[in-house]
């Protein structure tokens, strides 16, 4: 039983998450800002995130019939039986639980009464996260099932999670830092509708309406090489605008197996056979983070 909510936990989705709080930090901490005990808690907070919102799209895409005999990839644990319904609801909420309190906790330790209203603001975006991944795809009017998970995973993967984790550290915000959350949002994205782009068909016969179904296989394709170049320049700027040494421009490094996937998903005609490339891109945005943040510190 252990080894099934692990495995409905999907650890390999884990480094994508916590690939903006990665380089919201190291933005902070080379403008003099870090404390360690906050970023512990932030990486702790955000992997109970996405194990709830991993655990809500089981229990969702379960329910409603999605997760079928015609899906690709890994099969799923409401889908396979390994789990019930009430086990992953308790699952939920218990993993909800947990993701609120360290929230509180995360919040109490960054900002404590000293500075209320970002305290406030913060406990409205703690909610307005597990709010988020609980509705990806459970209920009647699950945005994930309308077209909008994309836009969501934009906010919070990228714009929420860069920029938050900056301000928990310093207490202010610097426009600039709005530049890599983009990159980290447009990449992100590009996981999410690869995965999209994979189970185009069989999301299509569930009324699964994402937007790769809205926009068809070719305009999916355009969309994902927009997404990942736009994620480039968007990185490219920000080096521009802070230039102070080549370091900077590691993070290129990152961004020659993330061309090279696009060019596999140019030359793929068949989006089922996608599938391997969704850890490859994961991956790489986990490593462009952590190659973004080191070579900005190296400047500091």
């Amino acid at each position: 039983m252990i080894k099934s909510f692990i495995q409905a936990a999907r650890l390999r989705t884990l480094p994508l998450s916590v690939s903006g709080i990665i380089v919201g930090s190291f933005l902070a901490a080379a403008d003099g800002f870090f404390d360690y005990q906050i970023f512990i808690l932030a990486i702790l907070t955000t992997i109970c995130f996405q194990v709830l919102s991993n655990y809500a799209n089981d229990y969702g895409d379960g329910v409603k019939g999605t997760d079928n005999i015609n899906r690709v990839g890994p099969m799923r644990a409401l889908q396979s039986g390994a789990i019930s319904q009430a086990q992953m609801k308790s699952a939920i909420i218990i993993t909800g639980m947990i993701s609120f309190l360290l929230a509180l906790l995360l919040i109490y330790m960054a900002f404590g009464i000293k500075y209320l209203s970002f305290s406030l603001l913060f406990l409205l975006l703690g909610i307005a996260a597990i709010g988020a991944a609980l509705k990806y795809t459970m209920g009647k009017h699950a945005y994930g099932y309308s077209g909008f998970g994309d836009m969501f995973v934009f906010i919070f993967f990228g714009l929420v999670s860069v920029c938050g984790s900056y301000v928990l550290f310093a207490k202010q915000l610097n426009v600039a830092v709005f530049l890599p959350a983009i990159s980290i949002g447009l990449l992100s994205t590009g996981v999410l509708n690869l995965n999209n782009m994979r189970d185009l068909e069989s999301d299509k016969s569930a009324y699964k309406m994402t937007l790769a179904v809205k926009i068809g296989a070719e305009f999916a394709k355009y969309y994902h090489y927009i997404l990942l170049i736009f994620a480039f320049i968007t990185a490219f700027l920000f080096v521009f605008l802070k230039y102070k040494s080549p370091w900077q421009f590691l993070f290129v490094i990152a961004f020659i197996p993330i061309f090279n996937h696009l060019l596999t998903v140019f030359n793929t005609k068949d989006l089922k056979l996608l599938d391997p490339e969704l850890k490859k891109l994961a991956l790489a945005t986990f490593l462009f983070a952590l190659l973004f943040g080191i070579g900005y510190i190296c400047v500091s």
